[in-house]
């Protein structure tokens, strides 16, 4: 077992970095790893369901992400940006603000050409973070679909098409700022079929911070400290999840968000367990998982505590080996980029 964060980096070539999601969804690329033997194969997304049985359960993060990035001006004309983190109360935000130096307490900034949005900094905190309350007319949500951009990760350039390609087909609720990317991949069409060769198919909730794409800087990665995340489990995901535990049935995560969710919400029996929390939860080799059986997930980048996860899941030496040979066959990389199935 590695602590040492320069044993989870790789050299990533940039032409990898994924710019444009694939058309159709599950058209991107797949590479099995078989987690035992060491095994790989290269195929389409769409030949997942080849990989899966019946019986098999499929949990995958429900989560919506949130058009959370905002263009806005002060009174003196200079423009902000205003990143939503995270919703205090019905009106007030954490905020990231780009020129944050430039807002003192007090003052206001004025978003959408009808200031549709006016939001006043209340407080900065100790992570230089900003609370914001927010004035406005109607119903904050619709305005914020309507003023608002997708909050894409600072290594694409690329422009979105359209928002919901940064949206699961199956999205439900929440306020994540980040998309569970491994789940992109599904379309309506291929999850239909899956249910149709006897696959259960279980929701859960894990809102997903900004902390996702936050760097490890410390060279012992124990150091590290982990951002929280809100997560919710429904009681009758755990009942379709417990039930196949029981019965030797294998349980699939879709992305490393599934993952922590999961293994937050077990007890000391190994059941898992209804209810809604926080989670700060950091896997790395050594951890013992004891809900997931395989896991279908994107390529991480270098260094980051989702790489870590991922080797725990199969080994250190498994996964660099695998990058190493994705690079060699041109896969994309990232939340645009292509998947894997751990199993």
């Amino acid at each position: 077992m590695s602590t040492r964060l320069s044993d989870y980096d790789y050299n990533l070539p940039e032409e990898l970095i994924g710019q444009t999601p694939a058309e159709p969804r599950d058209h991107s690329r797949l590479m099995l790893v078989n987690k035992k033997t060491g095994d790989i194969e290269h195929k389409r997304f769409y030949n997942i369901i080849d990989s899966l049985k019946e019986g098999d359960v499929l949990v995958r993060n429900s989560t919506r992400v949130i058009p959370a990035r905002l263009m806005g001006r002060k009174d003196t004309g200079a423009i902000l940006e205003v990143f939503l983190l995270k919703r205090k109360d019905i009106n007030t935000w954490e905020c990231l603000i780009g020129n944050a130096k430039r807002l003192k307490i007090g003052q206001k900034v004025f978003i959408g050409e009808n200031n549709e949005l006016v939001a006043e900094l209340k407080e900065i905190k100790e992570d230089g973070n900003r609370i914001l309350t927010f004035d406005y007319e109607g119903v904050f949500e619709e305005i914020l679909d309507k003023l608002g951009q997708m909050p894409l990760p600072p290594y694409i350039s690329e422009k979105l098409s359209e928002k919901e390609r940064y949206q699961t087909v199956y999205a439900i609720k929440g306020e994540s700022v980040a998309a569970p990317t491994a789940g992109l991949h599904f379309t309506e069409d291929l999850l239909e079929k899956i249910r149709e060769k006897g696959v259960e198919i279980a929701d859960l909730f894990l809102e997903v911070g900004l902390g996702t794409f936050r760097p490890v800087q410390t060279e012992d990665v124990l150091d590290h400290k982990m951002h929280e995340e809100t997560y919710e489990v429904p009681e009758k995901s755990v009942e379709i999840i417990n039930r196949a535990k029981e019965e030797g049935r294998r349980i699939i995560a879709v992305g490393t968000t599934s993952i922590r969710t999961l293994e937050s919400s077990v007890d000391e029996n190994g059941k898992l367990v209804a209810g809604k929390g926080t989670t700060d939860i950091f896997i790395y080799p050594g951890y013992k998982f004891k809900i997931v059986d395989a896991l279908i997930t994107n390529f991480h980048l270098p260094k980051s505590t989702l790489l870590m996860l991922v080797s725990a899941f199969s080994s250190r030496e498994l996964i660099m080996d695998v990058y190493e040979k994705a690079v060699i066959k041109k896969y994309q990389f990232f939340s645009f980029g292509d998947a894997m199935f751990i199993y």
